[in-house]
């Protein structure tokens, strides 16, 4: 019986870690247990459910907050073909935990995701399920070579989509956030431009920057109704908008007729659970097919990652942690947590 440990909210904003006891002699046929290395804190979403405002309808305590990770096969089951101990794994949905009893069948929901390419940087992998988002928020868009693209909100969701629209093309590539150092970081992604959504002139001066008449699609990543209806006006008639961010509490009234229907412009949803379960098809690729783009994209240098991890700290500080999460200001860009710390 190995002695792990977990992340968890116990009660709505109260982190801490807990003991968790993993059986690893009794693991499924089709499983395997993986050791984690890295895991990543997606701040926005983690922060909405340990609070208890996710506006979900599964929200309940004890919650156990995280997204991806990335370990090392220390077990397999009896039917596992495609893993071996030693090799490396994307846990998709693994969470903020010490070990992880993971599906090996390919395409099966949070299945683990085999590492294959060894330059792949294993702590900048565990950003990997978070940036498949950001993926799925810039390919639904079918972004064409030389169309102008905007990026709004820069957090960890935003300054990947940034990386990704560049490779996909767009120019100019324009971004926009209200904290400074992030969108220093933007242009050194690729952004030609960079905003502060609090400037009075701000659509005037975007659809300047896309050539007088807006910009072809936007990737709203802030998830807040205000910053969608801001969107709107500097989004060229019969341009697109893909809704990456998580709008759980409307904050502002948008007039559709006026803003929607008469400019001819489509909203995308852009959530991951809308994916093909298995084989992608242009501009909704599956999770899989993100993760091995992405992995590529980090072992040929395409991708930076390791310039959105701005706090590497041990789980035990999961309370410290989340606390100065919830506490306002600004909190670091990317978070992850060292598992080799514990």
């Amino acid at each position: 019986m190995i002695e792990g440990k977990i992340v968890a909210a116990m009660t709505p904003g109260k982190v801490s870690l807990e003991p968790w006891q993993v059986d690893e002699t009794s693991l499924p046929p089709d499983k395997i247990l993986v050791k984690t290395l890295f895991s990543a804190i997606s701040a926005g979403t983690e922060c909405a459910w340990i609070t208890g405002k996710s506006n979900n309808e599964g929200q309940k305590f004890p919650h156990y907050p995280g997204y991806g990770a990335v370990g090392e096969v220390v077990a397999v089951g009896s039917a596992v073909e495609n893993f071996a101990v030693g090799d490396k794994a994307l846990l998709p949905w693994g969470g903020h935990r010490s070990h992880s009893v993971a599906s090996a069948t390919p395409g099966r929901y949070g299945a683990a995701f085999k590492i294959e390419e060894t330059r792949v940087p294993l702590r900048e992998a565990a950003l990997a399920q978070i940036g498949s988002f950001s993926m799925l928020g810039v390919r639904r868009l079918r972004i064409e070579m030389g169309e102008a693209v905007m990026i709004a909100g820069l957090g960890l969701l935003g300054e990947i989509a940034v990386q990704a629209a560049r490779l996909s093309g767009a120019a100019p590539l324009l971004a926009c956030d209200c904290i400074p150092e992030r969108r220093e970081l933007a242009l050194k992604f690729g952004a030609d431009a960079v905003f502060d959504p609090r400037e009075p002139d701000l659509v005037d001066k975007v659809r300047a920057a896309a050539g007088g008449k807006g910009v072809a699609a936007t990737v709203e990543v802030t998830g807040k109704a205000a910053a969608l209806a801001q969107a709107l006006k500097y989004t060229a008639k019969m341009g697109r908008i893909t809704l990456l961010g998580c709008t759980r509490i409307p904050d502002c009234p948008i007039d559709f007729y006026r803003d929607v229907h008469l400019p001819g412009i489509t909203l995308i949803g852009a959530h991951t659970s809308n994916r093909p379960a298995a084989e992608s098809q242009p501009g909704a690729w599956s999770e899989a097919g993100d993760y091995a783009t992405i992995l590529k994209f980090l072992a040929t240098g395409r991708f930076d990652f390791a310039s959105l991890i701005h706090r590497v700290v041990s789980p035990a500080e999961c309370t410290a942690v989340y606390a100065s999460l919830l506490g306002g200001g600004t909190p670091p860009l990317g978070t992850v947590f060292d598992w080799s710390l514990l």
